[in-house]
């Protein structure tokens, strides 16, 4: 099993700007020095809280400060840039980084974001599915394009202006071929955003915040996508979000993961509880559909979702939460703001060279 990195990120307010993307940076080369495999940024234009305006830009940032870990949009929100944007600039990024850059992809779920860039009455998840066609197509297509896809808002061609002598009217293409990975986080139950995943070869991310019961059903989904296309699917594909916390003291685990009031696992979860209450989504965090709202508190959430203990205890958690859910390829460790920052970076020492050789010793 892989050890992959996610951040949306989340940080309190009070903190500069310049701060927090410093620190940021500092946990993803951390995660290169570490040998983790790849490193998910997400990004939101009006969220206070979430740092990060576009995570190319940002991931871009840390190219020539990494060796060998893979640098992944966490994702792309398709519906705020026009794909010809994501695609030419993607496939830039892709050679910068000598072939290591994911495209994550999703529509964009934050109203006020969509709201200011005048889409809020727009059909985004149409958006995306436009979007990622077209993105796909033009990777796959040589000028002067002809891409005019039926229902599909964005039509792309250079006919009428290109040069071949000149060099115009060409769009770069990446430099893994013939596409880089293509990752689609899945934040629902049941989602049937996997079975077109599965179709078309794209690879799911399970969210953190999903209980693993509301996970477990994301695998059969991606098969039925994959079975559809003629292909058998590779739980290698599978990568699921946990929020971890690993400490050398058991007290210390329960205390800085779940229990202190300045806790960065209890923050994020009470931000995440807010919002998911506000958008009327407090079923991600119920066992059943009928459980009552007033059951589901923060410290239920924080029971729920949070792995925390010695590197033993996250071991036996990471093990059964792997029997609920099925076989998977890759674990990613959510990153949250270091409120200690010596606790923070132990955490994911701990996690890459202690927790992950003893679950892999245990699978084998």
């Amino acid at each position: 099993m892989r050890l992959g990195y996610f951040s949306m990120p989340l940080h309190p307010l009070g903190r500069t700007w310049a701060e927090t993307l410093r620190e940021d940076r500092d946990a993803v080369i951390l995660a290169d020095q570490l040998g983790f495999h790849d490193a998910f940024i997400g990004e939101h234009l009006t969220d206070q809280h979430e740092n990060i305006t576009n995570s190319l830009l940002f991931l871009a940032t840390l190219i020539s400060d990494t060796r060998q870990i893979r640098l992944a949009t966490g994702t792309t929100n398709l519906s705020q840039q026009h794909p010809v944007l994501v695609a030419a600039n993607s496939a830039m990024f892709d050679h910068l980084s000598d072939g290591r850059f994911i495209l994550g992809i999703s529509p964009g779920a934050l109203t006020s974001d969509a709201e200011a860039l005048g889409i809020l009455a727009e059909d985004r998840n149409k958006m995306f599915a436009e979007a990622i066609d077209v993105i796909t197509a033009i990777w796959e297509s040589e000028a002067p394009y002809d891409i005019d896809l039926p229902d599909n808002r964005f039509t792309v061609t250079t006919a009428s202006t290109m040069d071949l002598d000149f060099g115009v009217g060409i769009l770069p293409k990446p430099l893994q071929q013939p596409r880089p990975e293509i990752v689609g986080t899945v934040v629902a139950p049941f989602s049937k955003g996997v079975i077109a995943m599965g179709r078309r070869d794209f690879h799911p991310l399970s969210a953190n915040f999903l209980l693993p019961q509301w996970v477990a059903t994301h695998w059969p989904n991606y098969v039925q996508g994959k079975e559809a296309a003629g292909e058998v699917a590779d739980p290698a594909d599978w990568r699921i979000a946990r929020t971890v916390f690993v400490a050398d003291d058991a007290a210390v685990a329960e205390a800085y993961g779940r229990g202190n009031a300045d806790s960065p696992y209890r923050f994020y979860y009470s931000q995440m509880l807010k919002k998911m209450r506000k958008l009327g989504r407090l079923e991600l965090f119920k066992t059943r559909r009928d459980q009552p709202d007033d059951e589901v508190t923060l410290d239920y959430v924080l029971d729920k979702l949070v792995i925390t203990g010695t590197p033993e205890s996250v071991t036996e958690q990471i093990l059964s939460f792997r029997e609920e859910v099925g076989d998977f390829g890759e674990l990613v460790y959510a990153g949250l703001d270091w409120v200690d920052p010596r606790l923070a970076k132990r955490s994911m020492e701990l996690m890459a060279q202690k927790v992950m050789p003893d679950v892999n010793a245990a699978l084998s």
